[in-house]
C-alpha cells in the first residue's frame, strides 16, 4: 500500500488526525479574509461583464490578416469610444468584440475598421447583441442561483438537520465570493460560460460537503448515550476519515482543469477557454477548502451550543479528568487517536462490518476467547 494510502486507512480508523474544529477561529480569520478581499476587488473594479450580458457587438475579419492584435484594439476603440477585446482565431481571421455600444452604430464602426483594416466592409461579419437580450440572461442566471440554493437549503434539512443545512449555505456563499472576486481582480470576462462553470463548482463543493456530513450523521447515533466523545470529537473523525478522499478527488479535478487554464488559455492563447476554466479552478480548490475547514466546523459550533451537547462535553471532561488524576494512559491520549479503543457504551463507529458485536475484552489489554 502506497504511503498516501496507509495515512488515509489510518485516518479512516482514527488512529491518526488533526484537530480541525480546535482551530477553527484560524480556518474562520482566513476564510473572512480573503473573502473581505474578495468583496473589495468587486466593490473597486467591478466584474468585467462579458456582450453576452452587457449587449454589443462581435466583428469577424476575413482570414489571413497581417495587423497584429494590438494594432487592431487601437482601431476598434478609436472606432467606437469603448474598450474593445481582440482575439486571433485559428485561421488567421480577427475577432473584434466592443461590449456596451448601441447596435445601431454597429454599420458606422464597420465601415471605419474596414477603412483602418484596409479590407472590403462585406467581408466583416457582424454579430449584434442587444442590452435587453443581455440584461434577461443575467436575470435568469440569477434566479437559477436563487433556486439552487433554496433547494439545497430545503434538501439538506430535510436528509439531515438545519444545521447542517445553514453551514452548507454558508460554505456555497463563501465559494461564490471568493470566485466573483477573483474574477474582479484577474479581469476576466464573464460570459455564459462563466456562470456554467460556477453552477459546476457549487455542486461538487455541495457533494463534498455532503459526504462529510453523511459520515457526522452516521457516527453520531446515540452520541448522548456515552461519554467518551463530544460532539466535536466525531466531526473531526469524519473529517479525517474522509480527507484523503478530498484530496484525491480536488487534485484529480484539478489537473485537467489547470490545462485548460494554464496551457489552453495561457500558453496556446486560446482566451476563450478562460472565463469557464478560471471559474472551474478557483471553484474547486475554494469548495474543497470550505467542506474542510468551514462546513463541519461551522456545524460543530452550532451543536456544541446546544443543552445536550453542553452536558455531554461536561461529562465527557470530567470522565477524561478523573482518567487522568487516575494515572490511566488513556487519559494523555487524544479523543482522535483513541477511537479505535471504543468501550461498550460508545457511539457507532463506522469501522470494519457493522454487524459483529464488539468484544468486551477489546482495548482492555486481555485476550478474547475462553478462560482456563
Amino acid at each position: 500500500m502506497s504511503k498516501l494510502g496507509n495515512l488515509g486507512a489510518r485516518l479512516h480508523r482514527g488512529e491518526v488526525g488533526y484537530d480541525f474544529v480546535k482551530n477553527r477561529k484560524i480556518w474562520y480569520g482566513i476564510s473572512i479574509l480573503i473573502t473581505i478581499t474578495a468583496i473589495l476587488g468587486l466593490a473597486v473594479r467591478g466584474l468585467n461583464m462579458g456582450i453576452e450580458f452587457q449587449g454589443g457587438a462581435v466583428f469577424t475579419t476575413p482570414k489571413h490578416m497581417s495587423t497584429s492584435v494590438s494594432q487592431a484594439e487601437t482601431y476598434a476603440e478609436e472606432a467606437s469610444g469603448h474598450d474593445a477585446i481582440v482575439q486571433k482565431l485559428g485561421d488567421g481571421s480577427l475577432r473584434i468584440q466592443i461590449a456596451g455600444i448601441d447596435t445601431g452604430k454597429s454599420d458606422q464602426i464597420k465601415d471605419e475598421l474596414s477603412k483602418d483594416l484596409k479590407v472590403n466592409s462585406e467581408q466583416i461579419n457582424a454579430d449584434l447583441v442587444g442590452p435587453s437580450w443581455g440584461e434577461q440572461i443575467a436575470n435568469k442566471a440569477w434566479q437559477g442561483l436563487a433556486i439552487f440554493m433554496i433547494l439545497v437549503v430545503i434538501y439538506l434539512a430535510i436528509a439531515f438537520e438545519w444545521r447542517m443545512a445553514l453551514a452548507a449555505l454558508v460554505a456555497l456563499i463563501h465559494d461564490i465570493t471568493i470566485t466573483s472576486g477573483i474574477y474582479a481582480l484577474v479581469g476576466f470576462e464573464v460570459t455564459p460560460g462563466t456562470v456554467i462553470g460556477l453552477l459546476t463548482i457549487l455542486g461538487y463543493s455541495l457533494y463534498d460537503t455532503v459526504v462529510v456530513f453523511d459520515s457526522l450523521k452516521e457516527q453520531t447515533k446515540d452520541i448522548t448515550r456515552q461519554t467518551r466523545w463530544t460532539y466535536s470529537d466525531l466531526a473531526n473523525r469524519s473529517i479525517n476519515g474522509t480527507l484523503v478522499r478530498s484530496i484525491n478527488t480536488t487534485v484529480v479535478a484539478l489537473l485537467p482543469v489547470a490545462g485548460l487554464l494554464f496551457i489552453g488559455g495561457g500558453v496556446l492563447g486560446a482566451g476563450m477557454l478562460n472565463d469557464i476554466s478560471l471559474s472551474l479552478f478557483v471553484g474547486l480548490a475554494a469548495g474543497a477548502y470550505s467542506s474542510i475547514f468551514i462546513a463541519t466546523p461551522l456545524v460543530a459550533d452550532l451543536k456544541e451550543r446546544e443543552p445536550q451537547m453542553k452536558a455531554l462535553r461536561k461529562r465527557v471532561l470530567a470522565k477524561r479528568a478523573q482518567a487522568a488524576a487516575q494515572g490511566e494512559p488513556d487519559a494523555d491520549r487524544s479523543a482522535e487517536s483513541s477511537f479505535t479503543d471504543e468501550p461498550e457504551d460508545a457511539a457507532p463507529a463506522v469501522v470494519g462490518p457493522r454487524n459483529q458485536p464488539a468484544s468486551r475484552s477489546r482495548g482492555r489489554g486481555r485476550p478474547s476467547g475462553k478462560r482456563r
